[in-house]
């Protein structure tokens, strides 16, 4: 079985909205249901949770059933931190997964996930055991000396990538790393995701394909740029 788990907890202060960033309306719709249909409509994923705000349950499983989205099973509530809604979402599985089932972590406010993107994931987890998606740089990374104004020092950029969600792993390594992460307090700072948190466990992670469109909605400046990729056609001289 392949699950998503859709994180959204948050509060959205940086978009300076009343309302939670997610459940902000494009176009009669909210954020968060364009998410919840790009797994929706893919046909590998046969489950979804998502971990919630509190004191919004009820608001998402009325725009699940407005918007179509069956495949909705778990809301669940958000923790103060990423961590502690990833785990929240994890746990609340227990005893519905088995060891070998996919978990898919995606950022609710990423609201434009594509199919070949949870494709190569879900290709990808089920060689190597997990998968994250991944981007290469193509600006130059140079580092600041500690007068921060100058450097003689740069990165070379083929060796970089830039990871976001979506994100797979196996159901049993999944839940043991955050049962092992809670308890022994590694890998939960604040900035940090499952990602980083196999990582600083001793995990080896395996890159899988990403797309430029996958933004992550955190100013208005990116909520303008979501319209305009909803809006826009595509060019017919590309291929």
């Amino acid at each position: 079985m392949d699950i998503a788990i859709i994180i959204a907890g948050g509060s959205g202060h940086r978009m300076q909205q009343d309302i939670p960033k997610q459940f902000l309306n494009v176009y009669d719709k909210p954020v968060l249901v364009y998410t919840l249909e790009g797994f929706q409509r893919h046909p590998e994923i046969d489950a979804i949770e998502v971990v919630c705000l509190d004191g919004w349950h009820d608001i998402l499983w009325a725009y699940a059933k407005q918007f179509n989205i069956d495949k909705l099973k778990w809301v669940v509530s958000g923790g103060a931190t990423a961590q502690e809604s990833i785990r929240n979402g994890v746990f609340n599985l227990k005893e519905v997964c088995t060891s070998d089932d996919i978990i898919v972590i995606h950022d609710g406010i990423r609201p434009m996930v594509d199919n070949g993107v949870l494709n190569d994931i879900l290709i990808k987890c089920r060689q190597y055991g997990n998968a994250v998606t991944s981007l290469p740089y193509t600006e130059q990374i140079f580092v600041a000396d500690d007068d921060e104004i100058s450097t003689t020092r740069y990165i070379p950029r083929d060796m970089l990538r830039r990871v976001s969600t979506p994100q797979a792993y196996r159901f049993k390594k999944l839940l043991w790393a955050y049962e092992k992460a809670f308890a022994e307090g590694v890998g939960i700072q604040n900035s940090t995701y499952a990602n980083t948190l196999m990582v600083d466990l001793g995990e080896r992670l395996y890159l899988a394909a990403g797309s430029e469109k996958n933004i992550k909605l955190t100013t208005k400046d990116d909520l303008e740029m979501f319209k305009t990729y909803i809006k826009m056609e595509k060019d017919s001289w590309l291929k």
